[in-house]
């Protein structure tokens, strides 16, 4: 069963696995852009299964275009879940 998805859960979860991908977690907050944080496509792939087991959530190929912010990833999760 998916985990309950509000948007501090879902900060919670990416915040824990950004640093996977070498990301200070300092740096780490909705407002940080995800190229600034160096997260490339296949950072984000991984962290998109993250959230689908996680969440339930899948997020596709055209969603990338759509995120340029941790908060983005946050806002797309809890919209798609809801």
């Amino acid at each position: 069963m998916p985990a309950t998805v509000t948007p501090d859960t879902v900060e919670a979860t990416i915040t824990e696995a950004l640093p996977q991908f070498g990301v200070d977690p300092s740096e780490i907050s909705c407002d940080a852009r995800l190229e600034d944080l160096d997260v490339d496509s296949l950072d984000l792939a991984e962290l998109s299964q993250i959230l689908e087991d996680e969440y339930g959530v899948q997020l596709k190929g055209e969603d990338a275009k759509k995120i340029s912010t941790v908060g983005d990833v946050i806002d797309l999760v809890v919209s798609r879940a809801g």
